[in-house]
């Protein structure tokens, strides 16, 4: 998609204090991208190659990938995995499936053998340790998928090892509230696409004007921004489009993503994050 709608990338640095951190692990950080949508459409080859670079410059621990690496035709990821095997990880790499990824029957299959043909872990309703015993990081399948049973892994945690959570949808945080998380990554969003300064997303906002949409008629709802009627079934929690919130006493952070869906991006540029863990004393 042409830069005038997607804007320029930006690289979002926040620090995460984790309670029960191992001082070990104190300064370790992460690099989350998200929502690719590699399509030959919504994302570019140069503002893919340019948040590879940014994610490798940031010298992380772990590179977490939070899904929808296609858009509906899972060929593309076969294009996709040449390009993401030139990220750089101390301690690997991990990824979840988005909604996207289940587009067809044989979506998840092919999206996940490609990510794990360069070395890339796909996480469903597992958990690893890559960075060692006291950190545990969670995958969680898509919310949207029959596979979405958080309650399998969560509840064989121990509930004192801190741990960080992969999970495509933020509505999901709303669930997660049953269990301890210290930080859980998601995309899904896209950060809204419009932002409206001082107020948040405009998808937000346009909830309210759901009763319009009945006067609407159906040829002429598609060609509106976002396909309102779709755009407000997609995500619940439109509060949580962007950035980093309480959600009870659990953390979420949501990426914006890098893929771009028209009418394009207002204020809400894609992104990469850089993620630094300290202790929380």
């Amino acid at each position: 998609m042409h830069s005038i709608l997607t804007g320029a990338l930006s690289i979002e640095q926040i620090t995460v204090a984790i309670a029960d951190l191992p001082p070990s692990l104190a300064g370790t950080t992460l690099v989350q991208l998200s929502d690719f949508h590699y399509d030959g459409l919504r994302l570019s080859d140069d503002l893919l190659e340019q948040a590879i670079q940014a994610s490798n410059q940031a010298k992380p621990d772990l590179v977490l990938l939070t899904g929808d690496y296609v858009t509906d035709d899972p060929k593309p990821i076969h294009r996709l995995v040449s390009r993401l095997k030139n990220l750089q990880s101390r301690a690997g790499i991990y990824a979840v499936l988005g909604n996207h990824d289940y587009y067809y029957r044989h979506s998840k299959a092919e999206v996940t053998n490609a990510l794990s043909s360069i070395g890339i872990s796909v996480l469903c309703n597992q958990v690893a340790y890559p960075l060692g015993e006291r950190l545990a990081l969670v995958g969680i399948a898509d919310k949207w998928s029959k596979e979405f049973l958080p309650a399998t892994v969560m509840d064989k945690l121990d509930p004192n090892i801190p741990r960080i959570v992969l999970s495509h949808n933020p509505d999901t945080a709303q669930i997660l509230r049953a269990w301890r998380v210290d930080l859980q990554l998601s995309g899904h969003t896209h950060g809204g696409q419009i932002w409206l300064p001082g107020l948040g997303p405009a998808v937000h906002y346009m909830r309210n004007l759901k009763i319009i949409l009945r006067y609407i008629p159906q040829p002429l709802r598609r060609i509106l921004p976002f396909n309102l009627g779709t755009c407000l079934q997609v995500v619940r929690h439109w509060e949580w489009a962007q950035g980093l919130h309480r959600v009870g006493t659990n953390l979420l952070y949501v990426n914006r993503g890098l893929g771009t869906y028209l009418p394009g991006r207002l204020f809400c540029p894609p992104e990469v994050t850089v993620i630094r863990l300290i202790a929380n004393c």
